[in-house]
């Protein structure tokens, strides 16, 4: 046999390996529990205890923006140092190192949009006293340091909102030397270890290394994991810390199940209903009660376990432990236990008070989605693979043939030539600019897929030049990592060296990726990263990066780093012209500056549909508004009643996309039965429909940082009720959307939460208008076509309902606005407009309007007056819900001063028609009504 046939006949038989098991359903066994990761098993507390940890009071620093003090371990006498500052807005950061460690510990980079902006405090009490104050100067927040046990007090007002290390959780593995005596046998394949609770066995058998299904982790630095607790004495809920495919009210685990797991992970079908890691990880958390909402950000890119003690839903697994805690009350507070491998404990407190203050001081922190292009917020549609150039052509074109709506054509990995990124292959796509070109002259765009694993092969010259120039992430000796992905034998870009950042990002210019034009849109996958023969699927630990940083340190922060590198070769590309359009499987805190993400490998599954809701609801509270989720399932071959009730549940998500495995049937809308098609038809052009609304949101997510996709209990905290809900959302304090989840379904409980007075708002049904105004679940009918869409009175939504090709086409297009009166005859909106591509906006070349109606007159005036934008668009009408009583006519009153008589018409609904006003968008008009 031939020395090439040797080598790639087990290459072959590995990627057939591969590709079977995306085929299965996910192998638990390969993927960690707490039992089998040595510094969680270590770490994880199930009940409360005295802190070990004291603060030395003589050892206070005071300066203008923060204090340090010095922390000891009452039984090893290690000293830590405790810094303790006050950010702008609300917020308290702290930070606990060890004081004289043997080596450095990681510290995270980049996740963070810009320095924070810290504020002068005011300490109180000192070495005289059993505490220490620190109150942010000009806010109304404060902290309090208690001295033995050492524990942080964060208050909003007299409120405490979150209390560190309350239930003496806190463990700080210090580094140090390994000792030359004999170490407990060495663990092997997953094997459970003894725990904490042996008592002759001094040391966990992992702790200074450890072995997994056959990978060896070296642990060069030994063990070095750290945890605290935080209580949240305000709430009777927690939710946050993407990415699980779980309730979006996290659950009780200890003494139950595993904590949740934050390790980005190439997970196969992932099961629902568990805390698993899967593709990303934000370490950020919410409390919310009736009266306060507040968070924490632990921010730390090590794999991170957080166990949830939730009274509320363990109130017998709890009431011994109740009794263990001095102080407490007959109701305990939520907690959370952070468990990390390495690095150091970095925390920042979002202290509220409502949920979207704390949402809006988190994505101060980590920054907000940069407005994307209007296409992008349209619709998707991909598949691995489209076969050919003929394969797209078609594809498009029959699209149009259908006449239903279609932004993007998508290209998986068989686009390329051998699985090389930034090339083609060019007996399938032999005129690829020519094919992008096509699309683009019918409105619509391309994006292909690039990945961050890159194929080892001597003819490639992005193997070649990261080979030369060192660009590699290397093993623990310091030689080059080589691992398995899809085109084989990979090695894998080391994103944390700025220097192969750039070269990453070069590769994207268009003297470089010829074949490719400014307006192509990019799609980063396998970057947790996956490499298919590692440990779970992923890089072993003892790697290195750039600075000499093992892989455990950074991992999470992989993905970010690639998507980063990949926005700046996009921005590069057009010299600042268009914003660029990334979507990312793997996510980290902050990743929402750079991309948009989907939840990775779903299931043609009722059980996954449902899941997209929760999983997304999670990403948009962790700063990742631009979420969606494969229509239809990944795996799988959905029927077509799934596939229609999945695109109605699309097109009010933000990212709208539908995919599918290479082994599953075509599933373009034309190919279901004919009644399938004009279902998802409906959808999809629901969405064209709305889409100024989804653009104005976007761009007040990016100016105000409030999520698009919302829980209930976001806008309706005083509710309790709803707080479990994750069903139904909001879209903005817009909409309520509340679609059919099940197969078969003709009725749909639609929960109405109440405001906190306890009295509920108006709701108008989108599609017949009629109302609710009552608290409590109404029980709804529907029927195939039928999605659940409620607008909320006093809110007036901006729509267009001329429908073309593609979103590009309808830029200039008439407005339709549709006003929905509150209880008190009023309502108020907003609509922004811009050039829909370039970054123009950001220097005024916007308009941002408001629409108000009240006292019978509708009225639109500039929100930035000195901001312009010279739209083409007009009023085309005026739609009046919920009127108490029926207006005759209408008048009309421009800038100019001239005026104009206007009909008005009852539509069926019995709603009220303003046909035709004419006026621009761009100027200043009103429309008296006339009764």
């Amino acid at each position: 046999m031939a020395a090439g046939s040797r080598v790639w006949l087990p290459l072959l038989l590995f990627t057939l390996c591969c590709l079977y098991q995306r085929t299965v359903s996910v192998d638990r066994n390969n993927f960690k529990t707490c039992e089998q990761s040595s510094f969680c098993r270590r770490l994880r507390h199930t009940e409360p205890a005295v802190s070990k940890f004291v603060v030395l009071p003589e050892t206070l620093q005071t300066y203008k923006q923060y204090i340090l003090l010095d922390l000891q371990h009452s039984e090893s006498k290690h000293l830590f140092v405790l810094k303790l500052a006050a950010v702008r807005g609300g917020i308290f950061h702290f930070q606990i190192d060890e004081k004289s460690p043997l080596s450095e510990r990681y510290r995270v980079l980049d996740a963070l949009a810009k320095e924070p902006e810290y504020v002068n405090v005011k300490v109180e009490g000192g070495s005289s006293g059993s505490t220490i104050t620190v109150a942010a100067d000009g806010g109304t927040s404060r902290a309090v340091v208690t001295l033995a046990p050492f524990k942080i007090d964060f208050y909003n007002g007299d409120k405490l909102v979150v209390a560190a290390n309350s239930k003496g959780m806190m463990e700080y593995e210090q580094l140090r030397r390994k000792e030359t005596k004999p170490e407990a046998p060495l663990e092997e394949e997953g094997q459970e270890g003894q725990g904490n609770e042996v008592q002759e066995v001094k040391e966990d058998p992992g702790a200074w290394e450890e072995n997994f299904k056959g990978h060896h982790d070296s642990k060069p630095n030994g063990p070095e994991g750290l945890a605290m607790d935080f209580s949240f004495p305000q709430a009777k809920v927690l939710y946050g810390i993407p990415e699980h495919a779980d309730s979006f009210a996290l659950k009780h685990t200890v003494g139950k199940t595993d904590p949740y797991r934050l390790y980005n992970l190439d997970v196969f079908e992932y099961e629902l209903d568990n805390g698993m890691a899967l593709y990303g990880a934000v370490p950020v958390i919410y409390g919310t009660g009736p009266s306060s909402t507040a968070g924490v950000y632990w921010q730390n890119a090590a794999e991170t376990w957080v166990d949830i003690f939730a009274p509320e839903q363990e109130k017998n697994v709890m009431s011994s432990i109740v009794k263990l805690v001095s102080g407490s009350s007959d109701e305990e507070p939520p907690v959370a236990n952070f468990i990390s491998e390495s690095g150091i404990v970095d925390v920042f407190i979002l202290t509220g008070p409502s949920p979207l203050e704390a949402f809006r001081q988190y994505t101060e922190l980590t920054g907000t989605a940069p407005l994307p292009q209007m296409y992008a917020i349209a619709y998707h549609q991909c598949r691995w693979n489209y076969n050919d150039e003929q394969d797209v052509t078609t594809v498009s074109a029959k699209f149009d043939e259908h006449d239903i709506p279609m932004d993007t054509m998508w290209l998986d990995i068989e686009y390329t030539e051998g699985k090389k990124y930034f090339t083609w292959d060019h007996h399938k796509f032999p005129h690829p600019l020519e094919m992008i070109r096509n699309l683009t002259e019918r409105g619509r765009h391309l994006t292909v897929i690039i990945d961050p694993h890159i194929k080892r092969d001597g003819s490639y010259f992005f193997h070649n030049d990261c080979t030369d120039r060192g660009y590699y992430v290397k093993n623990k000796d310091g030689n080059i990592y080589e691992g398995w992905c899809w085109p084989g034998a990979a090695s894998y870009a080391d994103f944390f060296n700025p220097e192969v950042r750039k070269y990453y990002a070069d590769q994207y210019l268009l003297e470089n990726f010829k074949e490719s034009t400014a307006e192509v849109g990019i799609w980063n996958d396998m970057n947790e990263p996956s490499v298919f023969n590692g440990p779970e699927i992923t890089m072993l630990k003892d790697n290195l990066h750039h600075g000499g940083w093992e892989h455990r340190d950074v991992h999470n922060l992989y993905g970010h780093m690639h998507i980063m590198a990949t926005y700046d070769g996009l921005i590069r590309r057009s010299e600042g012209a268009l914003r660029p359009f990334i979507l990312s499987r793997s996510h980290f805190a902050g990743s929402q500056r750079y991309a948009a993400v989907w939840t990775g490998d779903n299931m043609a599954d009722w059980g996954h549909l449902q899941a997209s809701i929760k999983m997304c609801l999670s990403l948009s509270v962790a700063g990742i508004s631009f979420c969606g989720a494969d229509v239809g399932g990944f795996f799988g071959n959905p029927d077509g009643e799934m596939f229609y009730r999945w695109y109605q549940i699309g097109a009010f998500q933000p990212f709208f996309r539908s995919h599918a495995h290479i082994d599953t049937k075509r599933r373009e809308p034309w190919l279901f039965p004919e009644d399938v098609k004009l279902i998802i038809r409906d959808a999809i052009r629901k969405r064209y429909r709305l889409l100024p609304l989804w653009y104005t949101m976007f761009y007040e997510h990016e100016r105000s940082g409030l999520p698009i996709m919302r829980p209930m209990l976001a806008q309706y905290p005083a509710d309790t009720k709803a707080y479990a809900i994750d069903s139904q959302f909001l879209l903005s304090d817009k909409l309520l959307v509340a679609p059919v989840l099940k197969a078969g379904q003709t009725k749909v409980d639609v929960y109405f939460p109440a405001k906190e007075n306890g009295e509920a708002d108006l709701w108008y049904d989108v599609d017949n208008h009629r109302k609710y105004s009552s608290v409590g679940y109404e029980t709804l009918s529907v029927d195939s076509y039928k999605v659940p869409v409620f607008q909320r009175g006093g809110i007036i939504v901006p729509r267009k309902e001329r429908i073309r090709r593609a979103s590009t086409l309808m830029k200039d297009d008439p407005y339709t606005l549709v006003v929905a009166v509150n209880k008190n005859g009023v309502a108020k909106g907003t609509l922004y407009i811009d050039d829909e591509t370039s970054f123009e906006y950001r220097s005024g070349k916007y308009l941002y309007l408001e629409f108000e109606f009240k006292d019978g007159v509708l009225s639109s005036r500039k929100i930035d007056t000195t901001a312009s934008y010279p739209t083409k668009s007009w009023l085309e009408r005026v739609v009046l819900v919920g009127l108490s009583k029926a207006p005759k006519s209408a008048t009309q009153h421009l800038s100019s001063g001239e005026s104009s008589e206007l009909d008005v018409y009852a539509d069926e609904g019995g709603a009220f028609v303003v046909r035709k006003p004419g006026a621009s968008m761009q100027d200043s008009w009103s429309i008296k009504l006339k009764y």
